[in-house]
C-alpha cells in the first residue's frame, strides 16, 4: 500500500501538472480520531477520493494594452480573449458602443497597471480568430474574468469545450443578478416579450417565450416558439442540456446574440446555463 503525507501528496500534484500526465491509480484522503490526515491509493472505511487537477501551468506574460472589457493585447501583440465571459462592446471602426462597454475596459485597465497577468489555458487554445482564449490571473490569484461576473461587468458565455470554472462563473453570475449590479440594472438587457424580438435591438439579449416543439436537423436541434423564432443547440453539444422536452410548454428566459434571416429569427445557445426557467 502507497501512503503519502501531505508534502509527498504536494509534490506528486506538481509532477502531473509539470508533466500534464494522468495520474495511473486513484488516490483516497483520510483522517483519523487525532486528526491525523494520510493519502493512499487503497480506499478505506470513511476514505474520500481526492480530486487531482491536471490542468497545464498559468503562463506569466507582459500586457501591452488593454482592448476593451474582455480583450487584452499581449506584448508580443498576441491577442487574449478572455474566457467564459462577454462584456458589451466599446465603440470602434466596426461596431457601435453598448452601454457599459467603457465601464467594463476602465475596469480591467485598472486591474492590469501593472502590465502583468498569468493566463490559464482550457481545451481549446485559439478561437476562429486566431485569439488566444484564457483565464487571466493576477500575481497575488485574483481571477480577472470572475470578478468581471462578480462586478456585474460581464455576462457569463460558456462555448465548450471550454468550460472550466463553468460552474464557478455562473454561481457569481447569479449573485450580481441577484444584487442588481452592473449591466444586471442597465435598461438595455432587460428581459423583454419574444413579441419584441423584431425591434432592432444589438448586441446580446435577454428575452422570454414559451417553445412549444422540437426540430431536429443534422447539426441542430430547435426549440420552437413560434413559425418564425427558434433557439438552436448543436448537436454535438445536446449531452450538456436536460432533456428539452423538460423545455416546451414551460416560460424561459433565453440569453444570447440574435440571427437573422429574412424574417426568421433564432439564438445559438451553446450551454444550459443561456436558458432560464421562470
Amino acid at each position: 500500500m502507497l501512503v503519502l503525507n501531505n508534502f509527498i501528496l504536494f509534490c506528486l500534484i506538481f509532477f502531473c501538472l509539470a508533466s500534464q500526465i494522468a495520474l495511473a491509480n486513484e488516490i483516497y484522503r483520510s483522517e483519523d480520531a487525532q486528526g491525523r490526515v494520510t493519502y493512499s491509493d487503497q480506499i478505506t472505511t470513511g476514505a474520500k477520493q481526492v480530486e487531482i487537477s491536471q490542468r497545464s501551468y498559468r503562463h506569466l506574460h507582459l500586457v501591452k494594452r488593454v482592448y476593451d472589457g474582455d480583450t487584452i493585447i499581449l506584448e508580443d501583440n498576441q491577442r487574449v480573449r478572455l474566457l467564459g465571459v462577454n462584456t458589451p462592446e466599446i465603440e470602434s471602426r466596426h461596431r457601435q458602443s453598448e452601454s457599459g462597454g467603457v465601464a467594463a475596459k476602465e475596469w480591467l485597465q485598472k486591474q492590469l497597471q501593472d502590465k502583468k497577468a498569468y493566463l490559464e489555458f482550457d481545451e481549446e487554445k485559439h478561437d476562429h480568430y486566431k485569439r488566444l482564449l484564457a483565464h487571466i490571473f493576477l500575481s497575488d490569484g485574483k481571477h480577472l474574468n470572475l470578478a468581471l461576473v462578480e462586478n456585474g461587468l460581464a455576462i457569463v458565455n460558456i462555448i465548450p469545450p471550454n468550460m472550466r470554472y463553468a460552474d464557478i462563473l455562473i454561481n457569481a453570475q447569479q449573485r450580481a443578478e441577484k444584487q442588481s449590479l452592473g449591466v444586471w440594472s442597465i435598461p438595455d438587457y432587460q428581459a423583454y416579450p419574444l413579441s419584441q424580438i423584431s425591434s432592432g435591438r444589438k448586441g446580446w439579449q435577454r428575452f422570454i417565450g414559451t417553445p412549444v416543439s422540437i426540430k431536429s436537423s443534422r447539426k441542430y436541434t430547435r426549440l420552437i416558439f413560434t413559425d418564425k423564432v427558434n433557439i438552436r443547440i448543436a448537436n454535438e453539444n445536446l449531452k450538456l442540456f436536460p432533456k428539452l422536452d423538460n423545455y416546451l410548454n414551460k416560460p424561459l428566459e433565453i440569453r444570447g446574440w440574435i440571427s437573422r434571416s429574412k424574417d426568421h429569427y433564432s439564438i445559438l445557445i451553446h450551454h444550459p446555463s443561456a436558458i432560464i426557467f421562470q
